[in-house]
């Protein structure tokens, strides 16, 4: 039952004011066929829109099976559209782009009905008002008659309780009419029927009620139904129930109107990729520039990584320019200068230079970089945290003459190089140690035995890359060259002519040599003999160690128990290489930790550890508590010499004699005979030897004025004569002389020092330590680090360290920077361009669509369903925006490349979109569109569904 109750409604445009309905009250049975009558503007369709709650009352009361309205809200007044009532319309409101069946089911979508139960019945409702054929075709292929049918069919599908028709029969011939009214008067068999029209004949043959208006009042009922107001409970507020509707059927909508409309959707789309395509290009083109700077990062990063050295110079605070030195040009002249004023910068600087030096302690800073909690692990590159350990070995090969040849060069020095400096091989000059030819290679990730960086920077010739720790590979420049001096000291080529060849250098003659070539097959013939450094120290029946380093006899034993090097590969660098090695053979890392366990487990380390206050190699105590100690130490060393050694020493101390006397012969200070009388006794004494002996010894006096004749004196002397003397030197040496002799002679050394000619490392004590990063901003990130370790550790373990990339590379930074922010504030405007296009682009469709919101309100349909299928719209175009615009961004970028390689005439720049970006860009099309929409969604919303009805 329905109870209208003094309604009163008005409209004001300006300031007039017009009143629609006037105090109407009217009680409707639960099924009967009601017309209501009356001319134009007696307020018919305001009251079937306010019966209908797509319209509001100002006063009085709607109360429906009584449930009082007064307290309705929007969400109350659209349940009950969708669950208690149907409209059906004179122009039929049919959605255009929706099929048949999709407008009937469209009711049952809003309230919520799963999608085989809304087919079902939306079928039914259609077959009921006879359309069962007519399912899948669109309303413009229907008839008048039909498409009031397909409306009767929606208004009826959700069974409610009330159907509304307002002039249904206006747009229908007669005969049409009839039908529809007949379907009519069938509905209203179970079920309200409330009609307006201007047609009274129809109206009294089919209406079983009739109800007269004008002016906003009723005029007369021909079949009033009178309540009995002591029977009738007080009406109350109740909710109805709720509608509601899915995203993807707002999506369903608004795709297939935009099919409706492809060609204007098409445009649609790729105005708003415009922006899009802007943004996709600029990213691609700020990609493959931060690509090609990521790889010149690290590449500069590979060959510069942060190096803490064992002992370092604090380079960068030596080379930086105080504001207030006095060399700084900018600095103020001072005008009260009136005198010569010395400037001490210069000094200042030589004197810090001693001060820079610093000892780290590298073992404490391991610790902290072994930690994996550590902050610096977050900054640390690919190519990860790189320990070097100063491993100390020799290396052997025989040539094709079978001649052996130490690789480091020193086969080819001069034997008495005093005599000939020149006579040296160029690598044996420069080399810091032993193995000059010889370079690990950095290690790999996740214990690679090579890195990425060096097996991108290196193709293989032949053969592969090293795995083993007796395996090396031969690396060759870009154009597959060594240089010729390393072939000859390799032993790839022969000594012979090598030496020839130094020969003719030091002889001041100029060569044109012959290019020399060899296979990879005969350079992976080649094996090299590994001595490392504690295998040279030999124990000796005393049980000390003595060195055979320069025995070459025991060199030949050693090569018998060497370690054999087989040479596994060739490979030349790239033309383009990031990454190049300093030496022609390149060995794992595998070989450093075996030469560090192998060194370490030696018998001469073991002795050395087991014995750490004396030397091993000559049994004399490390640190001497005494000069008496000192002097027992010189003695027993003095007493153990070899006849040839006795000879060397004795010839030594004369020479040293020899050079005293002279020195003190021509000090001016050295005193003389005050008068000629004591230069006559002086004279007189040593012109008087008393016999043989003392003549000897004047000779020696003598001579011992005279540098040249002592040294021509022990030229004629035999070892046996000069062992003689020394003996009879030691057979009562005075205190001076031993202390002497064990300052100058005896070299105990400190037990590190030995353990460090044995080759005996420690892996917690690293002789450097190569932090790798990736890109400058890490390095910074790096260098903070260390600087907050600094900030906790103790004095004697801050570490010092030279940032050389961070001097040269900081306006690198800036630039790319800069860069940056240009591209960022170009995003920015396309962002803002695309977005106000397509905020521009849904208001226009709002506009266009404003009967559809009419019919989606009618229906049951909330502000926010209603906004929702708006924002499904822009969801719809954003992302084909989106789409459009990386597809053509794709298409752009292959000319845009090649002009970019034309340009820059190098291929490393590459514009390129990846797929992460692509994917975010369509996400970001999406959702700009949506940010777009919001506005006129939410102005569609807003629409009056009654003005929206009758929008054409």
């Amino acid at each position: 039952m329905l109870q209208i109750k003094d309604i009163r409604k008005q409209y004001q445009t300006g300031d007039f004011v017009q009143t629609a309905l006037d105090g109407v009250s009217l009680n409707l049975r639960d099924n009967e066929f009601v017309a209501i009558l009356g001319p134009s503007g007696s307020g018919k369709t305001t009251l079937l829109n306010i019966i209908g709650g797509l319209d509001r009352y100002d006063s009085g009361d709607l109360i429906i099976d009584g449930t009082s309205t007064k307290q309705y809200k929007d969400r109350d007044w659209d349940s009950y559209r969708n669950h208690s009532v149907g409209f059906v319309f004179q122009s039929y409101n049919l959605i255009p782009h929706q099929s048949v069946l999709s407008n009937v089911e469209l009711a049952l979508t809003i309230s919520g009905i799963s999608k085989a139960e809304r087919k079902e019945r939306a079928i039914a409702s259609l077959k009921d008002v006879g359309l069962g054929d007519h399912l899948h075709k669109k309303p413009n292929q229907l008839s008048g008659g039909q498409m009031q049918r397909v409306a009767i069919a929606r208004a009826l599908v959700n069974n409610p309780n009330i159907l509304l028709a307002d002039e249904p029969t206006g747009a229908l011939d007669t005969e049409t009419s009839v039908q529809i009214m007949e379907l009519l008067k069938e509905v209203a068999k179970d079920r309200l029927v409330v009609m307006v029209t201007h047609n009274p004949e129809l109206a009294h043959e089919y209406a079983n009620r009739i109800v007269n208006l004008k002016d906003g009042h009723i005029l007369d009922d021909s079949n009033p139904f009178e309540l009995d107001a002591s029977a009738s409970e007080e009406a109350v507020h109740r909710n109805l129930g709720k509608a509601s509707m899915s995203f993807f059927t707002s999506l369903a909508l608004s795709f297939n109107n935009l099919k409706t409309k492809k060609a204007r959707t098409f445009l649609t789309a790729f105005a708003g990729s415009i922006g899009i395509i802007g943004i996709s290009l600029i990213l691609s083109l700020s990609n493959g520039v931060n690509n090609y700077i990521e790889d010149i990062q690290k590449e500069t990063m590979l060959s510069y990584p942060m190096t803490i050295e064992a002992q370092s110079i604090d380079l960068s605070s030596l080379l930086q320019v105080d504001g207030e030195a006095p060399s700084d040009p900018n600095r103020e002249i001072d005008p009260s200068r009136d005198a010569v004023y010395g400037n001490s910068f210069v000094l200042e600087r030589v004197s810090s230079v001693t001060t820079s030096i610093k000892e780290n302690n590298l073992t404490a800073f391991k610790q902290y970089l072994d930690d994996p909690e550590s902050e610096i692990h977050q900054y640390v590159g690919e190519n990860g945290i790189q320990f070097t350990y100063d491993i100390s070995f020799d290396t052997f090969s025989f040539d094709s003459e079978e001649t052996l040849v130490n690789n480091d060069g020193s086969s080819f020095e001069e034997e008495d190089t005093a005599s000939s400096s020149s006579m040296m091989s160029p690598f044996a000059m420069s080399a810091s140690t032993s193995s000059s030819h010889f370079q690990e290679m950095l290690p790999g990730a996740d214990e690679a035995s090579v890195s990425q960086a060096i097996l991108d920077s290196y193709q293989v010739e032949a053969g592969d890359w090293p795995a083993n720790y007796d395996e090396v590979i031969l690396l060759l420049n870009a154009h597959k060259e060594v240089e010729t001096s390393a072939l000859y000291e390799l032993g790839l080529l022969p000594a012979s002519d090598y030496k020839e060849i130094l020969a003719a250098i030091d002889a001041g003659e100029t060569l044109e040599l012959e290019e020399k070539t060899l296979s990879y097959e005969e350079v992976m013939n080649t094996e090299f003999y590994l001595i490392p450094a504690s295998d040279y120290f030999v124990e000796n029946e005393e049980g000390l160690f003595d060195d055979v380093s320069g025995d070459t006899a025991a060199i030949e034993g050693l090569l018998e128990e060497a370690i054999k090097l087989k040479v596994v590969g060739v490979a030349s660098a790239n033309e383009d290489a990031s990454y190049t090695m300093t030496s022609p053979i390149g060995y794992t890392r595998a070989l450093t930790n075996y030469l560090i366990d192998y060194s370490n487990n030696s018998p001469v380390v073991l002795a050395q550890e087991a014995n750490p206050d004396i030397n091993v190699l000559n049994g004399l105590e490390f640190a001497p508590a005494d000069d008496e100690a000192k002097i027992a130490d010189a003695k027993a060393y003095l007493s153990n010499l070899t006849l040839s050694e006795k000879a060397q020493m004795m010839q030594e101390i004369m020479m040293m004699s020899a050079t005293s006397a002279s020195t003190q012969a021509t000090m001016p200070n050295a005193e003389m005979p005050e008068s000629s009388e004591e230069t006559a006794n002086a004279d007189e004494e040593m012109a008087m030897p008393e016999n043989a002996e003392e003549l000897a010894d004047l000779e020696v006096a003598q001579n011992s004025a005279n540098p040249e004749a002592q040294a021509a004196q022990m030229l004629s002397m035999s070892e046996e004569e000069l062992a003689a003397m020394f003996d009879d030197y030691l057979a009562d040496p005075d205190t001076e002389s031993l202390l002497m002799v064990y300052d100058n002679y005896l070299s105990p050394g400190t037990l590190d020092d030995n353990l460090l000619a044995f080759g005996s490392i420690s892996l917690d004590a690293p002789t450097s330590i190569n932090i790798y990063s990736d890109s400058f901003e890490a390095k910074d990130g790096i260098t903070q680090s260390i600087d907050n370790y600094n900030k906790t550790a103790a004095d004697a373990d801050q570490i010092s360290y030279t940032d050389l990339v961070g001097m040269l590379m900081s306006s690198v930074t800036t630039i790319v920077n800069v860069v940056s922010y240009v591209l960022v504030a170009f995003v920015g405007v396309s962002l803002v361009v695309s977005s106000i296009m397509i905020g521009i682009i849904t208001f226009i469709s709002v506009l266009e669509r404003t009967k559809e919101i009419g019919i989606l309100r009618a229906m049951g349909a909330s502000k926010r369903n209603i906004s929702q299928v708006f924002n499904a719209e822009t969801f719809i175009i954003g992302a084909l925006s989106g789409l459009l615009g990386v597809g053509i961004s794709l298409l752009l970028l292959i000319p845009i490349n090649a002009v970019i390689h034309n340009l820059v005439g190098t291929t490393s720049v590459n514009a390129s979109l990846s797929i992460p970006t692509a994917i975010a860009l369509v996400a970001l099309s999406m959702t700009l569109t949506l940010i777009a929409g919001l506005l006129p969604s939410r102005e569609a919303a807003k629409k009056d569904p009654v003005i929206a009805l009758r929008t054409e």
